[in-house]
């Protein structure tokens, strides 16, 4: 049998080069204007407003790209997005995704309490639990890799990052392009590691990594 995780991935790489072809003629002019709709929640310039919805101010274009797919097929669930994805055209989408990539992620901080065990999960891991470290999937500086599907994680708010790991533990959250593996590492995490996790991210810039 062949794993999910491979499944997964297969299909992802085989939609990357539709997405690469809709961006490429992506217009961030129209994303700014398609995105009026979206200042309620991701704020005017992609900078959330409350800590329960994300930035989205420099996130990569292929991620967002397929995060509004994957809402409105339902396969990524959430009341409030999938009604906002429903009436998006795929072209709509890629306007979007270039826009917010375009824009100035904000510049967070991380607690000096949380900093050390923070930075040990993200650089190491916790070898004897299973769970990889961070680096490997969203880079030293949590920039992601774009052509994988691995978003930025840098600056994000605290509170959506924590939410959404609690989401991958509990299952809430998974079951759509690489979100499966996300669920085995969170499940080994506890409420105290995925706060430091949170605000750890929350701050790391390349600046940071550079400065070790």
């Amino acid at each position: 049998m062949i794993p999910k995780k491979s499944i997964a991935l297969a299909a992802l790489l085989l939609a990357a080069p539709m997405a690469h072809a809709q961006l490429e003629d992506a217009d961030p002019v129209r994303g700014e204007e398609a995105a009026q709709t979206c200042i309620a929640c991701h704020g005017a310039k992609g900078v959330s407003n409350m800590g329960e919805w994300p930035n989205l101010a420099g996130q990569h274009a292929d991620y967002t790209f397929a995060q509004l797919q994957f809402y409105k097929s339902g396969e990524r669930e959430n009341a409030i997005m999938l009604g906002q994805a429903a009436n998006l055209d795929e072209q709509t989408m890629a306007d979007l995704a270039v826009y917010f990539e375009g824009l100035e992620p904000e510049v967070g901080e991380t607690p000096e309490e949380l900093l050390s065990t923070g930075r040990s999960i993200y650089m190491g891991g916790i070898a004897e639990r299973g769970v990889p470290a961070c680096i490997s999937c969203h880079g030293p500086a949590g920039l992601g890799v774009p052509s994988s599907g691995y978003p930025m994680l840098s600056g994000q708010k605290v509170e959506y990052t924590s939410d959404t790991l609690m989401a991958y533990r509990s299952g809430d959250r998974g079951g759509y392009g690489l979100a499966g593996m996300m669920n085995e590492i969170a499940a080994e995490l506890t409420d105290d590691e995925i706060q430091a996790l949170a605000h750890y991210v929350r701050g790391l810039y390349p600046r940071e990594v550079a400065a070790d």
